[in-house]
């Protein structure tokens, strides 16, 4: 399997969410409580917001782990291999998403 371009598509998937973080991180700052700066709607709205924030650098933080990852396995010439059974991914599934560590019988069974 050609893993160069697959290797591209991990590092620029890495490098666009590293500069998500740099822009997104002070979103998730703790929300100011103090009534007579903003009024309790806005405080609540900030509140959201920080919530939606946190969990985009959560979600975010597990993607890049999973890249990192992606590209360990790829270093160690055990990318494309289900992490379960051993067998070779379908390529096409990890063109769509390269991180993907289980051919689809297996992910079939995490996911029940």
């Amino acid at each position: 399997m050609n893993t160069g371009g697959l290797r591209q598509t991990l590092l620029q998937q890495r490098a666009n969410l590293l500069d998500l973080a740099e822009t997104g991180d002070e979103q998730a700052a703790v929300v100011e409580l103090d009534q007579s700066k903003v009024g309790r709607l806005s405080r609540m709205d900030a509140i959201q917001a920080q919530a939606m924030a946190q969990s985009q650098v959560r979600r975010r933080n597990l993607r890049l782990r999973e890249i990192d990852a992606a590209l360990l396995r790829i270093d160690e010439d055990e990318f494309g291999f289900c992490q379960d059974c051993d067998q070779q991914i379908n390529p096409r599934r990890l063109e769509i998403d390269p991180v993907v560590r289980y051919c689809i019988d297996c992910a079939a069974k995490h996911e029940r």
